[in-house]
């Protein structure tokens, strides 16, 4: 397998993992970190790291859309439960 193919390969996992957590807005981040050790907001900083890392600038806010498929404000006043 070429590096080429295994980062597509990685990006194409990424994308259905964000489209699995989209369909599931049911699952809060706290279910998720007491479960999994991670949340989207882990994921939406883990991307602005690696965006980072490769010189690009995105901060907190636009990896958080990034993640949540709308902003963050949004999301949590649509979806985000008391605990």
């Amino acid at each position: 397998m070429t590096n080429s193919t295994h980062t597509d390969i990685e990006a194409a996992a990424f994308r259905r993992l964000l489209k699995h957590l989209d369909e599931r807005k049911d699952v809060q981040n706290i279910d998720l970190m007491e479960l999994a050790g991670f949340c989207r907001n882990c994921l939406a900083r883990w991307y602005m790291e690696e965006a980072q890392a490769r010189g690009e600038n995105i901060d907190k806010e636009a990896a958080r859309e990034r993640v949540y498929g709308m902003p963050y404000a949004q999301w949590k006043a649509e979806h985000q439960t008391p605990r």
